[in-house]
């Protein structure tokens, strides 16, 4: 190839990658001209469902155009990725989605049918939320510190209930295991609502569920709270210590979800959504109502939100491998 086709081809490349610039300008423009499907890939009640409606009513108002929230529940959470992931690029299909599928999903399912950071656009981190380390009444031990030498001293024999596998609940107390070197015997459920009356009928011992789930059964008396997972203690709840300050320094395990749409979605479009998420988690209003039942509004950048998914990854991986966690 000669200097001159070369140079003629260089051209022709910076045109189109500058008509590509303008067409997706032009697009975002006119986003959104049509409603919105949300999905969400859990039932109606958990973290992406009340996190994804909070945003949902809002970012209908601001964009002028219905966002219509979906529940596509299933093998906790996959279904509905799967389904975003081969839905158009055009920002009318997003998900609001736990963490879990993203982070902890690809490491324990084989054949997995994505990847999570090829096969989606990150828009941005939505919430997170602490989990209680909640027990019956019966147990010995009524703080964490107790609680890890109740539990060497006696393996495999404290029990603690928690959802499929994989699940927040699961990782986050066999991340608890290995760095308190115990060996807490798990029972399985198939979510966090039998999980929590496991334990408060005294099947299980304990449990680390979401708190919002596990605080009216804390207020009524029928659980004990031993600690919270966050690295600081919630504003909200000052009188539960954190799990790292009351007996297991470093520890920290928080849920979280975020906002992500199929693969490859204009920049422009995707920028917008994140501005205006961004504006809607930040009000004092979505403080108000996310704040007092124990999550907390944590929007990034589609950038950040990217590093923070590649930093769990990171994390769960040695945790997941030692416990020999298996995908079911």
């Amino acid at each position: 190839m000669n200097a001159k086709n070369s140079d003629r081809n260089i051209h022709s490349w910076c045109m189109l990658v500058s008509a590509l610039g303008l067409v997706s300008a032009a697009a975002a423009q006119d986003y959104p001209d049509k409603p919105i499907r949300m999905i969400v890939p859990v039932l109606p009640g958990g973290a992406p469902d009340f996190g994804g409606r909070i945003v949902a009513e809002r970012l209908s108002l601001r964009l002028g155009q219905k966002v219509v929230v979906e529940n596509r529940a299933g093998a906790g959470g996959i279904i509905g990725l799967e389904v975003l992931k081969t839905s158009p690029a055009n920002g009318y299909i997003i998900a609001t989605t736990q963490l879990g599928p993203l982070t902890v999903s690809p490491l324990i399912q084989e054949g997995l049918s994505y990847d999570p950071l090829r096969d989606f656009t990150h828009i941005t981190n939505l919430l997170t939320f602490p989990l209680l380390m909640v027990s019956h009444s019966s147990l010995p031990a009524k703080n964490v510190k107790e609680l890890i030498a109740l539990a060497r001293a006696h393996p495999g024999q404290v029990t603690y209930a928690s959802s499929g596998a994989g699940g927040t609940g699961h990782i986050a107390t066999e991340l608890f295991n290995l760095m308190a070197k115990t060996k807490m015997q798990r029972i399985q459920f198939k979510s966090v609502a039998p999980s929590l009356i496991s334990v408060m009928s005294g099947e299980s011992q304990l449990t680390l569920s979401n708190s919002a789930a596990a605080l009216p059964h804390v207020n009524s008396g029928r659980l004990r709270a031993l600690g919270i997972s966050s690295e600081k203690r919630n504003p909200y709840l000052p009188q539960i210590p954190t799990i790292a300050e009351s007996g297991l320094p470093g520890y920290e395990a928080s849920g979280a979800a975020g906002v992500i749409g199929p693969p490859n979605m204009p920049r422009a479009i995707v920028q917008r959504l994140n501005r205006e998420i961004v504006e809607i988690l930040n009000s004092k209003e979505v403080a108000g109502i996310m704040l007092p039942v124990g999550m907390l509004p944590a929007p990034t950048t589609p950038e950040e939100f990217t590093a923070y998914i590649k930093a769990e990854l990171k994390k769960w991986e040695p945790v997941i491998r030692q416990a020999n966690i298996k995908g079911e």
